[in-house]
């Protein structure tokens, strides 16, 4: 019986020995995986689109100030007489501060002008200004509208690393889970081995009469069992691979998972590889939703002041030097008080509801972004704070559970011993077995809740990117 135990003893030692070398893989690493989805997934593609995004809308914005050429030519001739001939052309140019420039030509012929289009023979060159005195002077539409296009450009630097952020998470919990089901797969399949190996060796015994029929079915049935709750892991890591699919893409095509790769084990530096942050206030201030938020704030603020101004009376002032042609120098006197055109232009609406009613939206828009900021603020700090919270315990979790399956592997080779000595049965060994097997399922479930705890964390601060 001695001979029949150490035989199974050797046996076992090599199946052990030699079971990694049946099987080669190559193992994923999280970063490299993480890496490839910020490279090659839709959604971080959609992401870089949103920085030509804010700087076409920038671009538009500037064209407010862009020069601008103008033409208008009029032309009537009846029963062989010309009527009128009348063309005007030039360029106007915009300023930041409301001033826009204006060079212009004028030229008039017929029979039937009014007497405001007559013009000099050879026409008549003009150089002149228009100014904006009360609405208008501050801000007006084209500067509100850069103002607002060079806010975009910063939140969609924000809404960018929020995209990334929720992507990455998600696929960081992807992996996880990937790598949790492949732990179960290696937890059954030693299992089985296992009790293969058992069975092998009480087949032997009873047929060399040292062990009864009876534990060779009990044997038998344990090794069904565990071929069971094999199969049904397999099914499990195949479905978490096809869930890892979601985030691997290669030109523009979702790839299928290569089944010879492998996740990180859980186990690999987990403690110490789980991160510290700073603290909750400052990740909060930095968490791109709560930028958003105060980009959201300074354009609603851009708004709000566009619409005080509406609150002022127009008034704009326009001079226009005239010239003789395109010679526009005066005979005699001033250069300003002669050859000239001047107008003024004046309105205003006598209750202004429409321009009070518009500031009240903007600022009741306003009070309402600063709550939504407050509230979002606080939910940021309180999530960082559950995680941490949720770190802490499973760290404590892990190395009682990492105890526990030490103290259960002891039992059952402990009971394995008593058992080659016959001093235990067949029932004990499968008993300690399986409080093993669920030890060590229970330490691979709370490593990936760690894992994807640490993921949710990085998650509610914002630091994916």
């Amino acid at each position: 019986m001695k001979q029949n135990c150490f035989s199974y003893k050797i046996f076992a030692f090599l199946w052990l020995l030699l079971l990694p070398c049946l099987v080669i893989s190559q193992q994923l690493s999280p970063d490299a995986f993480l890496q490839q989805v910020r490279s090659n997934h839709p959604v971080a593609k959609q992401a870089t689109l949103l920085s030509p995004q804010a700087e076409a809308t920038l671009l538009s914005a500037r064209g407010g100030f862009d020069p601008k050429v103008f033409g208008d030519w009029e032309r009537k001739s009846f029963d062989g007489k010309n009527y009128f001939n009348i063309a005007e052309g030039g360029v106007k140019l915009p300023t930041w501060y409301g001033i826009e420039g204006k060079l212009g030509y004028n030229y008039a012929t017929g029979i039937n002008l009014s007497p405001e289009h007559k013009l000099p023979a050879d026409g008549q060159a003009v150089l002149g200004a228009s100014v904006t005195l009360l609405q208008g002077l501050v801000i007006d539409e084209r500067r509100a509208g850069l103002f607002q296009a060079r806010i975009l450009q910063q939140a969609n630097i924000a809404e960018q690393r929020l995209l990334m952020n929720d992507l990455l998470y998600e696929a960081a919990k992807a992996y996880w889970d990937w790598s949790l089901a492949d732990a179960w797969v290696r937890t059954y399949g030693e299992a089985v081995r296992n009790a293969e190996i058992r069975l092998d060796g009480i087949r032997g015994s009873w047929q060399q009469g040292d062990r009864p029929a009876i534990d060779t079915l009990e044997a038998l049935i344990q090794v069904q069992d565990r071929r069971l709750e094999l199969n049904a892991a397999q099914l499990h890591f195949r479905n978490a691979r096809l869930v890892l699919q979601n985030f691997n893409w290669e030109n523009g095509q979702a790839q299928p998972v290569d089944t010879t790769l492998r996740p990180q084990p859980l186990a690999d530096g987990l403690l110490a590889d789980l991160i510290t942050l700073a603290p909750p206030d400052t990740l909060a201030a930095q968490h791109p939703q709560v930028q958003g938020y105060r980009f959201k704030l300074e354009s609603l603020d851009v708004e709000r002041r566009l619409k005080r101004e509406a609150l002022k009376p127009r008034l704009d002032v326009s001079y226009n030097l005239l010239g003789d042609g395109f010679d526009i120098s005066p005979n005699n006197g001033d250069f300003f008080l002669q050859n000239y055109k001047w107008g003024v232009q004046v309105g205003f609406p006598l209750f202004f509801r429409k321009e009070r009613g518009g500031l009240q939206l903007a600022e009741l828009k306003i009070m309402d972004a600063e709550l939504g900021l407050t509230q979002k603020r606080q939910e940021i700090r309180n999530k960082i704070n559950a995680y941490q919270n949720e770190l802490a315990n499973l760290r404590q979790q892990i190395n009682l559970a990492n105890a526990m399956r030490e103290n259960y592997a002891r039992l059952l080779a402990g009971e394995n011993d008593k058992f080659v000595l016959g001093e235990s049965s067949l029932f004990l060994v499968n008993s300690r077995e399986n409080k093993l097997i669920e030890a060590q399922l229970k330490l691979a479930k709370l490593q990936a809740e760690a894992r994807k705890t640490e993921a949710g964390l990085r998650w509610a601060a914002g630091q994916w990117q």
